[in-house]
């Protein structure tokens, strides 16, 4: 009994495996994605066959169809969250109309990230360091830097132009 499902399953797989990746490739982003939800399908055919159902092509892309529903769901689900969070993230730092966001902007890169990386996640200078790949010691210089720079701005409120580099 078993031995027909693994035979019609394989059928299957053989008859419609690089059609049903096709069909993701050109309806996702990228490869990998394509592979994953090919995957799925397989997985959930494999569930849903039984010895007494045929698994033909139309019911593999039937099933291809739903998972690419359920692809599109997630995605938009977790873009509405990251924008949640960006947004929230931005009213934190905007409690004072910006202004920390707008200095935040104006640092160095490097500088930003190693404030952000402290005082926003939480990490110590070893743990930055391992982060960036970098010294402990050039992560407290940074950060000292980052504070000084920080501060220059938030009490002086310049534009981009007066920002001393």
């Amino acid at each position: 009994m078993e031995l027909g499902r693994k035979k019609q399953f394989l059928a299957a797989h053989a008859a419609c495996h690089d059609n049903v990746y096709r069909y993701f490739r050109r309806r996702t982003e990228g490869a990998s994605t394509a592979e994953d939800l090919t995957a799925d399908v397989f997985r959930i055919a494999w569930e849903k066959t039984r010895q007494d159902q045929e698994l033909s092509v139309l019911v593999v892309f039937g099933i291809a169809r739903n998972v690419l529903r359920n692809h599109y769901r997630a995605s938009l689900r977790s873009m509405n969250l990251t924008q949640q969070l960006e947004r929230q993230r931005a009213q934190e730092l905007g409690s004072d109309d910006g202004t920390v966001a707008d200095a935040l902007d104006r640092l160095k890169p490097e500088e930003r990230e190693v404030l952000l990386l402290t005082y926003w996640d939480g990490f110590t200078s070893a743990e930055v360091a391992d982060l960036l790949n970098v010294t402990a010691t050039a992560v407290r210089m940074r950060l000292h830097r980052a504070r000084r720079q920080l501060s220059y701005l938030l009490r002086a409120g310049h534009t981009t132009e007066d920002v001393q580099r």
